[in-house]
């Protein structure tokens, strides 16, 4: 049996070393990095293909323009209209015989070239298809050697104003090869890459695992359910008790963002019911209620609304996510926000008037602002919720928007007549998750996103917002934006039209 134990202590010696924590640290890195590797490397093929595409599709376009000022066809009989005397004519006309075809509006074949009857000829139908079209259309195809061809087809006229059917392509053989080529070379030097990566993983790995083993036993008393513990310092001053102090801010940062989630999955769940709730109940009235379209209609708008409200705050926390990493861009339009602000108050009527809220706005004309007309929507929308939510019944908000006694800033004021907030919360309350606790505020649910959401906005459009509040009285929030420059005035209208609202 010792025989045995000596035979096979070799093995047992490998099988803790693949089980150590430095052999899978290093692992657990060469794994991130290939990943990360093979990914960048997609993208970038990707990219480049898309880039090289693109190219073969812009001479295509050329070439399509090209072919219907030489291409005539009369008495059924196409021809190419060139001086052949004119090299550069020559040329031109050369390259568009290369992978052309032209049919009659029935299908007949009246002239092609070599490459595209390889390509295969278009059927009667996919030519009567292509007809009937307003535009030519492109797309992709392969002949029999497996080379992909980029096809545009579309109608043109002959000398009496009858509809031909076009072709012409362009090979996409040469793009292909060259990223294939710079993929190939691309993940041979990430193999050497990966390689260095290993050692390098293994040389790190054992640096950053040698005070671990130290504190470890005291460490394996602190659990998920537990993470208020604290490892005691050791005293030296060293490595080590830089690694255990740094350890010990880590679980109470830790402990932190548990509590914070904890609550924010409740208050994710309410905010996430209610719009559920209205939609069913609206939806119910009018299976049992409704008689005619029009209402039909008028409660599938209803729960529309709603559920655009249930996306809101699903994709709140990606919004906020991206705004303060800079990923989230303005499509900044010239905006009135008088306009922004009547249509958010309107929406508020309501909700503000089951609450028993007396909800007024004083609207001034003419803060035209460069702004991005959702977010101003959103921010706007942010500050009424709130003060209805923390206004008590018989309560009054009140909405004031125009020019500020500041030359060049336009004025957004919220104001309640609410429950308020203490002043030692005030300089937190726009921090993200940060929620006023006390009797009243716990009554509210929230996500305690949409300040952040608010003071994100502000520093976006380059404005500022200040707070006021006395608790039991109310609160105040103030907006300055700044107004739109005269010197955008030509420039911006023209920019707008290509914008695209977020998704």
């Amino acid at each position: 049996m010792a025989r045995f134990t000596r035979v096979f202590g070799v093995p047992k010696l490998r099988v803790d070393f693949v089980r150590g924590l430095r052999f899978r640290l290093t692992l657990s890195y060469v794994f991130f990095f290939t990943v990360l590797l093979v990914v960048i490397g997609l993208i970038f093929r990707k990219n480049i293909q898309s880039e090289m595409d693109g190219d073969v599709r812009t001479a295509l376009e050329e070439e399509w323009g090209a072919a219907k000022a030489y291409l005539r066809i009369e008495n059924q009989r196409p021809f190419w209209f060139a001086d052949p005397s004119d090299p550069e004519e020559a040329y031109i006309v050369t390259r568009l015989e290369h992978v052309y075809l032209v049919t009659d509006a029935n299908g007949e074949v009246l002239d092609l070239s070599e490459t595209y009857a390889s390509i295969g000829i278009d059927s009667r139908v996919e030519v009567a298809r292509i007809l009937r079209l307003p535009q030519p259309e492109v797309h992709t195809r392969w002949a029999k050697d497996g080379v992909p061809y980029l096809i545009k087809a579309g109608s043109v006229p002959d000398d009496k104003g009858r509809p031909y059917f076009f072709a012409i392509g362009r090979s996409l053989e040469a793009s292909h090869q060259t990223v294939q080529r710079l993929t190939e070379n691309y993940f041979i030097l990430s193999s050497g890459m990966i390689a260095l990566s290993c050692f390098l993983g293994w040389v790190l790995a054992g640096r950053a695992i040698r005070p671990v083993d130290s504190v470890a036993q005291t460490a394996q008393n602190i659990t998920g359910s537990n993470l208020s513990l604290q490892i005691p310092l050791r005293g030296a001053g060293d490595e080590l008790d830089h690694l255990i102090d740094s350890f010990n801010r880590m679980t109470a940062r830790l402990n932190l963002s548990f509590e914070q989630i904890r609550r924010f999955s409740t208050d994710v769940s309410h905010e996430l019911r209610t719009p559920l709730t209205a939609i069913r109940g609206q939806l119910e009235v009018a299976l049992f209620t409704a008689e005619t379209p029009e209402q039909y209609r008028d409660a599938i708008v209803n729960a529309l609304e709603d559920v655009q409200q249930l996306s809101s705050i699903v994709r709140a926390l990606l919004l906020l996510s991206q705004a303060e990493s800079g990923q989230l861009v303005l499509q900044k339009t010239p905006l009135d926000l008088a306009k922004v602000a009547t249509d958010i108050v309107d929406q508020f009527q309501i909700p503000a008037e089951e609450k028993g809220i007396q909800l007024s706005a004083t609207i001034e004309a003419g803060a035209l602002i460069s702004g991005d007309r959702t977010q101003m929507e959103r921010l706007i929308s942010n500050l009424l919720s709130n003060a209805i939510k923390y206004t008590p019944d018989s309560g009054a908000v009140d909405v004031r928007v125009g020019l500020d006694d500041s030359p060049g800033w336009a004025r957004i004021v919220v104001r309640d007549t609410g429950v308020g907030i203490p002043a030692e919360n005030l300089p937190h309350i726009f921090d993200r998750f940060y929620r006023v606790r006390n009797a009243q505020t716990n009554l509210a649910q929230g996500l305690g996103l949409g300040l952040s959401f608010v003071a994100w906005i502000v520093e976006a459009h380059g404005g500022r917002i200040d707070v006021s509040s006395t608790v039991d009285e109310g609160t105040r929030f103030t907006v300055l934006l700044p107004l739109r420059s005269p010197t955008l005035e030509s420039a911006e209208p023209e920019h707008s039209a290509t914008v695209q609202p977020l998704a």
